[in-house]
């Protein structure tokens, strides 16, 4: 059964290259971006774990964990960690799954036949600390994905829950957002965006972005 956003991620216990993983208490009390890859040693996947490797600053300011999955061994994950090091110049600082038995690709339904009978698509999963899925994105194993939206998304699910906003299109952390509809209370408009906002229709209101929670 394939998952929905809002749908508890499934628990797992797996290897991985740093060990075995209980992925709920690996978790913890934060968020989490899980996502697969067809196989060890394939070039697109390489540039992805080496970019991934390099944001880790900016996934601490968001208190985001990431975490990889390949269909390959525990013994390959080490032997790819290595090629990405030295090819992408950093340090992989996130665990890799090794799913060779596809426990976990069968959990999050990662094999889709019709594309590959056997290898994982390129999909990827924020999973927020109460262990729901927030995002899913799926993309074909020869397009390589975009990190920065990637951020934009953990940045615009972080202060939507925090404030009753919702974030325009191409909209990026500091720019202006929009009023959720269901706010009509002016006293409450008042108290809660106290920059002002306007009103281009009455369902659509801009103000500057709230400070974050």
């Amino acid at each position: 059964m394939s998952l929905r956003l809002g749908d508890i991620a499934p628990d797992f216990e797996q290897a991985s290259s740093d060990g075995p993983i209980r992925f709920h208490r690996w978790l913890g009390d934060s968020w989490g971006v899980l996502f697969s890859h067809p196989a060890d040693f394939t070039p697109v996947c390489t540039t992805e774990l080496g970019r991934t490797a390099k944001l880790k600053d900016e996934f601490a300011k968001r208190n985001v964990k990431a975490i990889a999955l390949s269909v390959d061994p525990v013994e390959s994950h080490a032997k790819w960690i290595r090629d990405i090091n030295t090819t992408q110049k950093t340090e992989v600082n996130f665990p890799i799954i090794a799913d060779d038995d596809r426990k976990v690709s069968e959990l999050y339904d990662l094999i889709h036949p019709n594309a590959n009978a056997t290898s994982t698509v390129r999909a990827l999963f924020v999973i927020d600390p109460a262990k729901r899925v927030r995002l899913i994105i799926t993309y074909p194993a020869s397009t390589g994905r975009n990190f920065d939206e990637l951020l934009r998304v953990i940045d615009s699910l972080q202060l939507t829950d925090s404030h009753s906003v919702a974030t325009p299109a191409d909209w990026k952390d500091g720019e202006d957002v929009v009023i959720v509809p269901s706010l009509q209370d002016v006293d409450v408009l008042r108290a809660r965006f106290p920059k002002g906002y306007t009103a281009v229709t009455p369902y659509l209101r801009v103000t500057p972005q709230p400070n974050r929670a």
